[in-house]
């Protein structure tokens, strides 16, 4: 029995890799949206040690960022990759996903590296707008602060509620609010490009509706049903 031996040339076998190149650089993007569907799914199914319903119903864009690599000795630094969507205020419905970047430093004595979990929870639009620059940092100057956690927080969310953004950290299973000061989010026009073809600017994305869902969209179909579940507004 003789078995024919398909050949291929130089130029085929590169076109096959450059078209299989955008599939799994989509996939890339699609896991992202995945695992911060889930990382939302599994902060909130512990009500008593979640973001507070009061908080997630006032806010007006959330981002998470899926297991942020933290580590160091005494300077430490996070980097990570996540999505961000915003509330339409007349719809109550939410944006497309964009995707940005998170990196930055802290002091502190910590020795190793961990994974952690950061979800950014936008109070209002001056916060929207500040996140939506190219290069965010987050500083001193109270636009955001360490979010309120559980059921306890929820008749005492007033005070945190006038800061910009509330932000969250959940690492080793615990969670709770962490100031993020020195941070810097950025848009990652590379990821948008990846999963919806065109390299668009997050406010592109999720204020000027100008992206269109991609044929793989069940994940941000995940996305949305978490949103809608944990966030829908009275």
């Amino acid at each position: 029995m003789t078995h024919s031996v398909r050949r291929y040339s130089l130029p085929v076998v590169l076109a096959l890799l450059v078209a299989a190149a955008p599939l799994g650089a989509q996939q890339e993007q699609v896991d992202r949206i995945q695992n911060a569907a889930l990382v939302l799914e599994e902060i909130m199914s512990a009500p008593d040690q979640a973001i507070p319903a009061s908080v997630l119903e006032k806010a007006e864009a959330i981002a998470v960022f899926p297991s942020t690599i933290k580590g160091g000795f005494v300077l430490s630094a996070h980097r990570g990759k996540g999505i961000i969507s915003v509330r339409d205020p007349q719809s109550n419905t939410w944006s497309l996903p964009a995707f940005l970047t998170v990196t930055g430093g802290s002091i502190g004595a910590q020795i190793g590296a961990q994974a952690i979990d950061i979800v950014l929870v936008v109070m209002n639009r001056r916060g929207v707008e500040n996140l939506l620059q190219n290069q965010f940092k987050v500083g001193a100057g109270g636009e955001a602060t360490a979010g309120p956690v559980g059921r306890a927080a929820e008749a005492s969310t007033d005070i945190a509620m006038r800061a910009q953004i509330l932000s969250y950290s959940r690492a080793r299973g615990l969670f709770a609010g962490v100031s993020l000061n020195g941070t810097a989010v950025r848009q990652d026009r590379d990821a948008n490009e990846d999963f919806y073809g065109q390299p668009y600017r997050t406010r592109s994305i999720v204020l000027d509706k100008n992206a269109s869902m991609p044929k793989n969209g069940e994940a941000v179909d995940a996305w949305w049903k978490m949103l809608t579940k944990y966030a829908a507004r009275p």
